[in-house]
């Protein structure tokens, strides 16, 4: 896709120094600008770039007034990031705007769909499924039967979506995620085998829900797996049966929340972080990166460590984990003086 100066002014409302008929197809760093090229021009320690880079538009703030020649267009605004990024998301508008039915692909003669919409090839959408308005569903993509997926929503390749889910609108679900398998539910047996517990409940995804790729969020065993309003799900998580995230909650990559457990609102949880199952975590909750919870979690802790603690307390305990081996060797000194002392007194 090819935008002329005029065309990127006219979208951000700004005002042209230079070739308002010149064209960008791709977006660059600064620094690393190249004919054909879009940048930007925020940070006053970039500023020097501006004189070199090879950008055929950037755009600056209005205040900027360059001090040496330049060969690139300028498009000037009140704010050069924010506009940027308004840039950013038109682009990507642009960019993801498919619509049609391609071939091969399957679609139950019971399914239902909205307008615009886009399905890839060998994609499956299965018996009674409902699709919203401006549904895109990219190549390889697999809808079970009898899932309700709302307005606004992107599944991208290679996702599947098991029977019953139900998504709301406005949600994005990224490439290789799996949404409704069957929980991690076994019985044991005597003879030391185990017996398999049917997984016959679904997951719920509530609107603005955005999920990373290879991702996986298990059904409920009964009831429903909740992934509540706002939810920002990094790449290569785990949610177990019948968890529950509370509203605008995020958590970051290769963190894991065993069943039942809930999440209140509002809370970030870093990467790598291991939560057991049956708990309850309060609202606006910070859990640190790699730390493993095993207790409930009341409103507005921030918590490390294995098993965690309070952060604070966790900072000052550090000072003295790093300083254990020095700390044992002056304890068996003392323990030599002393036990050199009482030998002394007894002879």
């Amino acid at each position: 896709m090819k935008f002329t100066a005029e065309q990127i002014a006219g979208i951000l409302e700004g005002e042209i120094v230079g070739n308002p008929n010149i064209e960008v197809y791709r977006l660059s760093k600064i620094e690393e600008g190249t004919e054909g090229s879009l940048t930007f021009l925020s940070n006053p320690k970039y500023t020097n770039f501006i004189y070199t880079t090879k950008a055929s538009v950037t755009i600056v703030n209005d205040t900027f007034e360059p001090e040496s020649p330049i060969t690139t267009t300028l498009i000037k605004v009140a704010d050069a990031y924010k506009a940027f990024s308004k840039l950013l998301e038109f682009y990507n508008q642009v960019k993801l705007n498919k619509s049609g039915i391609e071939t091969p692909s399957f679609i139950s003669k019971s399914a239902k769909y909205g307008e615009n919409l886009y399905l890839g090839s060998f994609s499956y959408i299965g018996d009674n499924v409902v699709l919203g308005d401006n549904v895109k569903v990219y190549p390889g993509s697999f809808i079970g039967d009898n899932v309700n997926i709302g307005n606004n929503v992107i599944i991208f390749a290679g996702a599947k979506i098991y029977s019953e889910t139900v998504i709301g609108n406005n949600c994005t679900i990224h490439s290789g995620t799996v949404i409704g398998a069957d929980g991690f539910g076994y019985a044991p047996n005597e003879d030391g085998t185990y017996s398999k517990i049917p997984q016959i409940g679904n997951v719920i995804i509530e609107d603005f829900v955005d999920i990373g790729a290879n991702s996986t969020i298990d059904r409920a065993t009964l009831g429903s797996t909740i992934i509540r309003t706002g939810v920002k799900l990094d790449n290569q998580i785990q949610i177990a049966h019948n968890v529950e995230i509370g509203r605008n909650t995020v958590i970051a990559a290769q963190s894991g929340v065993a069943g039942s457990t809930k999440l209140g609102e509002n809370c970030m949880v870093g990467g790598q972080v291991g939560i057991v199952g049956h708990l309850t975590i309060g609202n606006n909750v910070r859990i640190q990166a790699q730390s493993g919870v095993a207790r409930n979690i009341k409103d507005n802790a921030v918590l490390q460590g294995t098993p965690t603690f309070e952060y604070s307390d966790y900072n000052k305990s550090y000072v003295h984990f790093k300083n254990l081996p020095k700390l044992v060797k002056e304890i068996e000194e003392l323990k030599k003086q002393i036990l050199n002392q009482k030998n002394g007194n007894n002879g």
